[in-house]
């Protein structure tokens, strides 16, 4: 009996060992489990149809759990605490004790995003899909089940600290449309109401203040002819009259509206789109991808990104409330031509200054000091839309291009861009300057 028990232990052990795997650490690190995240997160967001700055807190929060949940398992990496407004604390891994700090990561990351968005449903193959890859690897039971006990416990200090924000203090609240001249009043098809009329009133990640880099007060509303408001009108209209078919493709290729209203008869339903701030994260995926950045570094661009595009979308918003732009649509319908309509469709908050010019500067600054300033890639995150990949040389180059089109889309005067993109900027580099990594 006694040799029985034996040989079963020794079948127990043999067993065990097969299942084992001395590589799981390395094979648990590969970013494609972050970029899988990722993906999923966006596709939730396109299809509960947040307004561009709300994706872009869902995204930082999300990103920043991805983020410090990693940390702990890479000594050449910084955590964020101390170094964002309010973020005080985090938990530790336990010492002695053995983690898979990259599954904790993605599982932090993906509780976050879940917290954040309504669509659980759209969770339940993923999350299958991705446990039963984790579980191919090979990782321990302990270690398995410890790394997803601190990965929660990241992503609930993540979302105390979202918490804060001040984003449940702004809900319900709707922008009066005043009527003065020059000043932004709802578009067509759908008319909607202003979005986020207080996102100022949101705590910045890094920044001091949400008007911490103002925007130059814009030209003064003037439809004389020769005034300057004037010419900028005239810009955007002979623009989008005499567009190219390389300008008609680029104005597409970053439309980027999850509010796209379709109408039919009595009929109206909408068409989902992923937000500017998905688009630039889409490229953090393909380009870490591209270049073979490993976790931690794929993981850090994804948190410094979105905390960029968050507070871009912050110093956007800002001026859009302060300066109350009309939009080219309504003046030119008004004053120069009612048939002309945009390319694209205006989306429902004001002119000046332009969110994607703004983000996309942002990012781009913070891309290419993580990345390098000569990286070329294939964007092809406008694929499912049926819209073919686009080449860039730079991040620079594509946020330009994200820039100048939404004037080719007509959605934008020329200053609103030019000035959008300065201010991104700004912020991208403030982030640099404040946040260190490493």
């Amino acid at each position: 009996m006694k040799k029985y028990i034996l040989l079963l232990c020794l079948f127990g052990t043999l067993i065990s060992c097969q299942k084992s795997n001395p590589n799981y650490q390395q094979e648990a690190a590969n970013p494609e489990f972050l970029i899988r995240a990722e993906v999923m997160l966006t596709e939730s967001i396109i299809h509960d149809i947040f307004a561009p700055p709300v994706s872009s807190r869902i995204y930082m929060y999300a990103g920043i759990a991805g983020y410090e949940a990693a940390v702990p398992g890479d000594k050449a990496y910084k955590s964020l605490v101390g170094q964002l407004n309010g973020f005080e604390k985090i938990p530790k891994p336990e010492p002695g004790l053995e983690y898979c700090f990259p599954l904790a990561s993605t599982r932090a990351y993906l509780a976050v995003g879940k917290k954040l968005t309504f669509a659980q449903e759209m969770y339940v193959e993923f999350d299958k899909k991705l446990e039963a890859d984790y579980q191919k690897i090979g990782i321990p039971g302990d270690v398995y089940e410890r790394s997803i006990a601190f990965g929660d416990s990241v992503a609930a200090a993540v979302l105390r600290y979202a918490g804060k924000d001040h984003y449940k203090q702004t809900r319900g609240f709707r922008f009066t449309v005043t009527n003065l001249p020059g000043t932004w009043t709802p578009t067509p098809p759908a008319y909607m109401d202003a979005v986020e009329p207080y996102w100022n009133k949101i705590r910045p990640a890094v920044l001091d203040t949400a008007s911490q880099f103002p925007a130059p007060t814009p030209s003064k509303f003037d439809i004389t002819k020769g005034s300057p408001y004037y010419k900028e009108v005239m810009d955007s209209y002979e623009t989008v009259k005499n567009l190219t078919n390389e300008q008609r493709d680029i104005a597409n290729f970053w439309d980027c509206n999850p509010f796209k209203m379709n109408i039919t008869g009595h009929a109206m339903f909408a068409t989902k789109k992923m937000s500017p701030g998905g688009h630039w994260l889409g490229i953090v995926g393909q380009v870490s991808r591209q270049l073979k950045k490993n976790y931690m570094q794929t993981a850090e661009a994804f948190a410094m990104t979105s905390i960029g595009i968050f507070d871009g979308f912050i110093a956007c918003w800002d001026e859009k409330y302060r300066s109350i732009r009309i939009r080219p649509e309504t003046i030119i319908n008004a004053s120069i031509d009612k048939t002309w309509i945009p390319i694209l469709q205006t989306p429902p908050f004001p002119e000046y200054t332009s969110g994607h010019s703004t983000i996309s500067a942002s990012a781009a600054e913070i891309l290419t000091a993580l990345y390098g300033d000569q990286v070329a890639y294939h964007d092809s995150t406008e694929i499912p839309y049926g819209i073919p990949p686009r080449k860039f040389t730079s991040f620079h180059q594509a946020s330009d291009e994200a820039s100048i089109s939404r004037l080719y889309g007509g959605i934008h005067f020329r200053p609103a861009l030019d000035e959008g993109a300065k201010q991104g900027k700004k912020v991208g580099q403030h982030i640099l300057a404040k946040i260190k990594t490493h």
